[in-house]
C-alpha cells in the first residue's frame, strides 16, 4: 500500500492513509508528508475521491462502511494498481506461491543494471532501491501479483513470471484445483503481444500452460524442455552459489549469486528469462543478479552474538521452510537452530504435518505462537501441534522465554534463523543487541 500512495502522489493525487497500529511503514509516510491516521474510524474519511484498501481488510472496516455510505467509490489495492498499471507500456508481474519478492527483486536489479528507469514495486525492502518501490521515468513496471482472493486478476501485464503454484491461502481457495483455476484465468489476462514465463519443474505450472495460446517460456534446474536451465551448480568457500546458464541449448553465462540455495537459482533463472524476454544484454543480466544481495526478510543475516549467527526469513510455508532450512544447511558449520512462528490458524491447521517434516531439517527447533493476522482464534489448533509431531522441538509461548532458551543452549558456531511472517524477526534483532 505504501509504494502505491507513492505511485499516486507520482501522478498528482492528494493522498492520506490509516493503519491499526503505528509501523516503520507509517512512520515512514508521514515523514514524507502524508498525512496518516492511526486506528481505524470512520472520521479518517472526509470527502475523498476514492478509497483505497487491502485484501486483508474487513468488509466491516468502520472506513469501508463509511465510504460506502456516503456513495464514495472503494477499490482493492490490486483493482486501482491495474488501473496505474495501464500507464505503462511494459508491465512486468511476478507470480506464484514463492519467490515473488526474490524474483521482482532480482529483475529490478538488472533492468537498473541495463540502463533503463523502471517503477519497482516489490513486497519487501530492497536495499539498493532504498525501500519497496522506486518510481521510474520508462515504460517499465515490475511488480509482485499476490494470488490471494484472486487479486492478481485485475492485472493486464504484458510479461509473466510465475514461479510455482501450490496450496496456499485454504482460508480463500478450497483446494489446489481451485487455486490452479485462478492462476490459469491470470496467465489469460497477459497481454497477447507478450510472453508467459514458468518454470516447469514445477508441475503445476505446467498444467496452467498446456493449451495456451499466449507464447511461453520455460526455465527450471534440468535441461529437459527448459528454454532457460542451470548446470554445473556449486557452492563455494565463501558462501556464494555458481551456476551455468543455459538458453535455447546454449551456454551463455555463468552467474555467482551472494544468496544461497537451489530455490535462488531459480529466482534467478526467472529473472534471467524476463530480461532476456524484455532484450536485456546477458552482461547486464549477469551483473544485476550478481549484485542482489538480498530483500529484508529474505535469508537476511541480522548480525552475530555470543559466537552464534542469527538470519531472519519470512518463510510461512512449508516449502519455503524446507528451501531456507537446506540453504541455511549448505552454509552453516555448527547446528541449524529454527524459531518458527506460525502464521494463521487457517494455514497452521492445513499444514500441521507438513510445517512438522519441513521444520525436522533444522537441527533443534523452537515453536512460538501462532501470529493470528486476520484470523480470530477458535480453539481448534495451536502451536503444540506441530511441536508434538518433532523430535528436537520445544513450543515456547512468549519472545523473552525464547530468547533466554536460545541464549542458554545454543553454541558457539551455530546458525539461528528466526522464521515467519509475524512479528518473530523482532526477537531476532533482540538477540543481536545483546
Amino acid at each position: 500500500m505504501s509504494a502505491v500512495a507513492h505511485m499516486l502522489r507520482y501522478f498528482g493525487y492528494n493522498v492520506t492513509g490509516s493503519d491499526r497500529t503505528e509501523t516503520k511503514i507509517t512512520k515512514s509516510l508521514s515523514d514524507d508528508g502524508f498525512k496518516i491516521t492511526i486506528g481505524h474510524n470512520q472520521d479518517a474519511v472526509s470527502d475523498p475521491e476514492l478509497v483505497c484498501y487491502t485484501a486483508a481488510i474487513p468488509k466491516d472496516n468502520p472506513e469501508l462502511v463509511k465510504a460506502r455510505s456516503l456513495n464514495i467509490p472503494v477499490m482493492e489495492r490490486a483493482e486501482l494498481l491495474g488501473q496505474l498499471m495501464k500507464k505503462y507500456k511494459f508491465p512486468v508481474a511476478v507470480a506464484g506461491t514463492h519467490g515473488k519478492t526474490t524474483t521482482t527483486s532480482m529483475l529490478s536489479l538488472v533492468l537498473l543494471e541495463a540502463g533503463l528507469d523502471p517503477t519497482i514495486l516489490v513486497g519487501g525492502e530492497l536495499s539498493q532501491i532504498g525501500g519497496n518501490y522506486k518510481l521510474g521515468k520508462d515504460d517499465y513496471l515490475v511488480f509482485e501479483a499476490c494470488e490471494y482472493v484472486e487479486s492478481f486478476l485485475h492485472f493486464n501485464p504484458f510479461l509473466s513470471v510465475i514461479t510455482n503454484v501450490e496450496e496456499d491461502h485454504l482460508d480463500y481457495f478450497t483446494d489446489l484445483n481451485h487455486i490452479i483455476s485462478a492462476f490459469q484465468k491470470f496467465t489469460r489476462l497477459n497481454s497477447p503481444d507478450g510472453c508467459i514465463i514458468v518454470c516447469s519443474d514445477d508441475k503445476n505450472c505446467q498444467t496452467l500452460v498446456q493449451n495456451s495460446d499466449r507464447k511461453v517460456v520455460k526455465y527450471g534446474l534440468i535441461s529437459n524442455n527448459n528454454d532457460f536451465f542451470a548446470e554445473n551448480i556449486e557452492v563455494k568457500e565463501n558462501g556464494r552459489t555458481t551456476f551455468d546458464v543455459y538458453a535455447y541449448g546454449e551456454k551463455v553465462t555463468e552467474i555467482s549469486l551472494f544468496m544461497p540455495g537451489k530455490h535462488n537459482i531459480l529466482n534467478a533463472l526467472g529473472a534471467f528469462a524476463a530480461a532476456w524476454q524484455l532484450g536485456v544484454e546477458v552482461d547486464a543480466i549477469k551483473r544485476g543478479l550478481e549484485s542482489y544481495m538480498g530483500t529484508k526478510r529474505r535469508f537476511e543475516k541480522l548480525g552475530e552474538t555470543h559466537g552464534f549467527t542469527v538470519i531472519d526469513d519470512y518463510a510461512h510455508h512449508p516449502t519455503e521452510i524446507e528451501s531456507c532450512l537446506n540453504a541455511a544447511k549448505s552454509v552453516a558449520t555448527g547446528d541449524v537452530w529454527c524459531v518458527f512462528q506460525p502464521h494463521t490458524y487457517s494455514r497452521t491447521k492445513a499444514f500441521t504435518d507438513d510445517f512438522a517434516k519441513a521444520l525436522s531439517l533444522a537441527d533443534k527447533t523452537i515453536i512460538a505462537d501462532v501470529y493470528p493476522a486476520r484470523e480470530i482464534y477458535d480453539g481448534t489448533i495451536h502451536s503444540c501441534d506441530i511441536a508434538i509431531r518433532m523430535k528436537n522441538s520445544v513450543y515456547i509461548n512468549n519472545f523473552d522465554a525464547i530468547e533466554r532458551y536460545l541464549l542458554q543452549n545454543v553454541k558457539e558456531g551455530d546458525l539461528v534463523i528466526t522464521m515467519g511472517a509475524g512479528d518473530i524477526f523482532k526477537l531476532g534483532y533482540k538477540l543481536v543487541e545483546k
